[in-house]
């Protein structure tokens, strides 16, 4: 079909009459721009499942695009051999989370499957945790995490508790296609009522397996807190009393629900300005710390008090920080594994090889694969996992990101810290003396029109690595070479011990550049400086 006759087609089955009614104009005003971007190809499952704006068609997050995909993989399941597939489904507080969490209920009960779906807005890493508590077959989280607040998301795991990954991701498309083209005769051709079928309530266990990740007693760390508008505010603040701490101190502008997020631009905590209001509380407080949630509250931040004022932790401290200390704590001999994806810091290699039976996964990016050595390995104590974009897993339970439980463990570091006199700085220079000092850096380059594709970059990157004092000493096309499956991507190893990773975005037209160095903090803070200049410099010839 052309784009007119897919969008004719879309319109007589959408149910919700804001997209019929946009629809209607589009195609009363014949532009055929706007309905090539709603309606040419479809939503692909990416790093994170389902993200888009929301709007009419199948390039954009709706009840329909919800039920399709629901109906996809309800078909996949049962040619799987899931007879009655039992699914658990959660949902935050955006525009059309709750709609969107009830049409996929709807369809899973309409299939003979059995939907439990959450009776409240919930976090994403509670749940995670639900799918197993409750032995599921399969979870949806309906978020769009941190996106800005037009977007939402689907977001998909399987009995295992993890998100998916191939080949299931692409069988789950290409069902999801057959679907939604009516390429196979189906029973979900037309969307549902939200309250057509009813579906059995869940309430999570998660908070209580929280408290259970504490490895000591300290409990003096006083933090001023922000949810960030999300979902995470009550939790956290419900597990933080519980597990005996002083209530923490609330932006109250953050701390409900707000699909708008009408105090900030950009509601991730890794934006500049997001943390503004709770740095002020803090150094209006005297706090030790702040602690802050994503909207879902899967990602933690931390900032704390520093020679020059307020300084945010970057994630691989966070990482670095938290795995010292729960080795620390560590009883048992064991086999044990710290996990991190391949772009977050190598020094917790480092930090692995200096404890007994201790040993460091790195795997590729994003937590569908940072979390699967818990299945992998499961005679192995897994510790904790972490990625530089500020997810962390402690423990295990949580096969996700989890800023909740971490956000717990990292209360406790802070107090162990203060009432040994010692500051995070201290820590993180001890472990500088220990390790060597690794310093790490990152940036985007979003691509314009006449530069170079993505692929043209990774392909003159392995032709003529960029050269800024120390030889080169390896060169890898991540996409064939290498020990992790093929990814897109170059790795470049330097004689000095700098490192640097180059991989497009899965989701936008640009490449993300991971540098990091390591030596005596000096040379390593320069090898960035240079290197981040000569790539940097590079990019702008190209431009133009």
């Amino acid at each position: 079909m052309d784009v007119i006759e897919q969008a004719k087609a879309w319109l007589a089955l959408d149910p919700e009459e804001e997209h019929r009614n946009t629809i209607t104009g589009l195609l009363q005003n014949d532009d055929q721009a706007r309905l090539r971007e709603l309606f040419n190809g479809r939503l692909a499952f990416g790093t994170a499942g389902l993200r888009a704006p929301l709007g009419p068609g199948p390039n954009r997050m709706n009840r329909m695009v919800v039920h399709q995909t629901t109906a996809g993989l309800l078909r996949w399941m049962a040619q799987s051999g899931f007879e009655r597939p039992r699914i658990v489904i959660g949902y935050d507080a955006r525009h059309g989370s709750f709609d969107f969490a009830n049409e996929a209920a709807a369809v899973i009960g309409e299939a003979g499957g059995e939907a439990i779906i959450s009776d409240d807005v919930v976090p994403t890493p509670a749940l995670a945790f639900a799918i197993l508590t409750h032995e599921a077959d399969a979870g949806i989280m309906i978020t769009a995490s941190h996106n800005p607040p037009a977007d939402n998301g689907y977001k998909l795991y399987l009995g295992d508790g993890i998100q998916i990954i191939p080949p299931a991701d692409g069988e789950i498309a290409a069902a999801i296609d057959q679907i939604a083209t009516g390429a196979e005769p189906s029973v979900f051709g037309q969307p549902s009522s939200p309250q057509a079928v009813p579906a059995r309530r869940w309430e999570g266990a998660h908070r209580e397996m929280a408290l259970g990740l504490l490895p000591g007693p300290e409990r003096s760390a006083r933090v001023v807190y922000t949810a960030m508008h999300g979902v995470g505010g009550a939790p956290f603040l419900t597990a933080a009393l519980e597990a005996g701490f002083d209530r923490p101190m609330v932006v109250d502008q953050q701390f409900d629900p707000d699909p708008d997020f009408s105090t900030v631009s950009f509601p991730n905590p890794e934006e500049p300005g997001a943390l503004d209001l709770a740095l002020a509380l803090a150094e209006s407080e005297g706090a030790d710390a702040v602690i802050a949630h994503d909207p879902d509250a899967d990602r933690l931040a931390i900032a704390v008090p520093s020679a020059s004022g307020w300084s945010q932790l970057s994630g691989d401290q966070v990482g670095w920080l938290l795995a010292d200390h729960l080795l620390r704590s560590r009883s048992g001999s064991g086999d044990a594994i710290l996990a991190k994806s391949l772009v977050s810091s190598q020094r917790l290699e480092a930090i692995a090889q200096s404890a007994a039976n201790v040993q460091c996964v790195t795997t590729l990016t994003g937590f569908k694969w940072v979390a699967r050595p818990i299945v992998d390995s499961p005679a192995a104590d897994y510790v904790m996992g972490y990625e530089e974009a500020l997810g962390y897993c402690v423990g295990g339970k949580v096969r996700d990101k989890d800023g909740i439980g971490a956000a717990l463990v990292a209360m406790q570091m802070l107090s162990a810290l203060k009432d040994a006199g010692q500051t995070v700085w201290d820590s993180l220079a001890e472990m500088d003396q220990k390790y060597g000092a690794y310093r790490s850096s990152s940036f985007s380059h979003r691509l314009g029109d006449g530069e170079p594709t993505t692929d043209q970059i990774l392909s003159s990157l392995l032709a003529s690595p960029p050269e800024f004092g120390p030889a080169v000493r390896e060169v890898q096309d991540l996409r064939i070479d290498g020990d992790l499956p093929p990814t897109d991507g170059v790795l470049i190893r330097y004689e000095d011990r700098t490192r640097l990773i180059v991989r497009p975005s899965g989701t936008e037209p640009k490449v993300k550049f991971y540098l990091e160095a390591a030596g005596d903090p000096e040379n390593a803070e320069k090898a960035l400086e240079d290197l981040t200049d000569v790539l940097q410099t590079g990019l702008r010839a190209q431009a133009g």
